[in-house]
């Protein structure tokens, strides 16, 4: 079998109710709306000075439901949630409480050394920021 050539990650699509209420969200993350919405299921385009794209598709039909994915006993199949790279998350941890949102997990600290803390974005999506483990020397 031939592996198929990847070289990268093109972007991550997340589910939304309100464009204003997400980019008020992620722009605190420092995501920047650089098109949109566009297409028949309108779709807000968002870049980060560290080349992650994510594309905010604007069809959740209610501003708030239960995460299915986290929120609910059953385990279903799907992505739970994704994770930036952050350089420092007592930094992020101490600018997200000044903007009024909750930590929902964290600091955490992962058996490689990597420490993370969880957040929802007013969708209920859950984001981590993963701050690496340090480099060893």
């Amino acid at each position: 079998m031939q592996v198929i050539s990847i070289v990268g990650l093109a972007h991550i699509g997340i589910r939304v109710h309100d464009l204003d209420r997400s980019l008020a969200f992620y722009s605190l993350l420092g995501f920047v709306k650089t098109a949109g919405p566009l297409g028949p299921e309108p779709v807000a385009i968002l870049h980060h000075p560290s080349g992650t794209e994510l594309n905010l598709v604007l069809n959740a039909a209610k501003p708030s439901e239960p995460n299915v994915l986290m929120d609910v006993p059953e385990k279903h199949a799907g992505f739970t949630h994704i994770a930036l790279s952050c350089p420092d998350i007592t930094v992020a941890k101490s600018r997200l409480e000044a903007a009024t949102i909750a930590i929902r997990e964290g600091p955490v600290r992962f058996a490689t050394g990597a420490q993370a803390i969880f957040v929802r974005d007013p969708d209920g999506n859950v984001i981590e920021l993963n701050q690496p483990a340090p480099a060893s020397s």
